[in-house]
C-alpha cells in the first residue's frame, strides 16, 4: 500500500480505536477523504483494509460501518487471543534474550508512567495509553520470533479494544487494579514462568470481558 493509503488507515484506525464513531456507524468515504486530505479512492482502499483486520465491517451495496457491539463475538475473540497469546508467551520466554527482557522493562515502564484516563477526557481511556498498552504486550510476545502469530495477536488486540473503549464512559476508572495487573504479568516474564503469565493474561483478557458486562451497555448471551 502507498504511503498515503498506509497513513489513512493509520488515522482511521486511531479513530476507531478512540471511540470516534459509536457501533454501527456508516462510513463515508468522501466526507472521510475530506477530513484526512486525501482521495475517496485512498479512503476506500484503507477501509477494506481494516475490513480485513476486523475493526470495521464490508456490506455489500451498502458501504462500510464500525463494526456492531456482540459479547458473544467477544467471548470468542478473547478465548482466541487467550490461546494464541498462551503459545506465544511460552515460545518468547523459551527464546527471549537479556535485550527482551530489558525490552519488556522499558514498554512496561512507559505504560506505568501515562494516566489511563486524562484529566480533560476521564471518560475515555487515553490515546497514548492505548498504543502503550498495545505495544506492552505486544513486547512480550515479540520473542517468539513467529510473525503470524504476532500479526494474529495485534489484530485481537485491535478487535477486542473497540469494546473496552465502548464501555470506557460506563465504568468507574478505579473499579480494576489494571496496572496491578500489569506488574504481575511483567513479574511473571522476567521470572521466564511460562504457566503464570499464560495464566495471568487469560485473566487479564477474561476481566475485560466482565467490565463490558458490568458497564451495562450489552447483555450477556443467552444459554443455547
Amino acid at each position: 500500500m502507498a504511503q498515503a493509503g498506509t497513513q489513512a488507515v493509520e488515522r482511521i484506525r486511531e479513530d476507531i480505536l478512540r471511540g470516534e464513531w459509536e457501533p454501527g456507524t456508516r462510513l463515508q468515504p468522501v466526507a472521510l477523504a475530506a477530513r484526512l486530505g486525501t482521495s475517496s479512492t485512498v479512503v476506500r482502499e484503507a477501509l477494506a483494509r481494516l475490513a480485513g483486520d476486523g475493526l470495521v465491517t464490508a456490506q455489500p451495496n451498502r458501504g462500510f460501518f464500525i463494526r456492531e457491539l456482540d459479547i458473544r463475538e467477544l467471548e470468542d475473540l478473547t478465548e482466541l487471543r487467550c490461546v494464541t497469546e498462551e503459545l506465544a508467551a511460552r515460545l518468547a520466554v523459551e527464546r527471549g534474550d537479556v535485550v527482551w527482557e530489558s525490552e519488556v522493562m522499558a514498554v512496561h515502564h512507559q505504560l506505568a508512567r501515562i494516566p489511563r484516563r486524562s484529566a480533560e477526557d476521564p471518560d475515555h481511556v487515553d490515546p497514548a495509553w492505548q498504543k502503550a498498552h498495545k505495544a506492552f504486550h505486544l513486547k512480550l510476545l515479540e520473542a517468539s520470533a513467529c510473525r503470524p502469530m504476532l500479526k494474529l495477536a495485534s489484530d485481537l488486540s485491535d478487535a477486542t479494544e473497540l469494546y473496552r473503549c465502548w464501555a470506557a464512559p460506563h465504568v468507574e476508572p478505579g473499579s480494576r487494579d489494571v496496572e496491578g495487573e500489569h506488574r504481575d504479568i511483567l513479574a511473571a516474564a522476567l521470572a521466564r514462568d511460562a504457566v503464570e503469565l499464560a495464566r495471568l493474561l487469560r485473566a487479564h483478557y477474561e476481566a475485560t470481558v466482565r467490565v463490558v458486562l458490568d458497564s451495562g451497555i450489552a447483555l450477556p448471551r443467552s444459554a443455547d
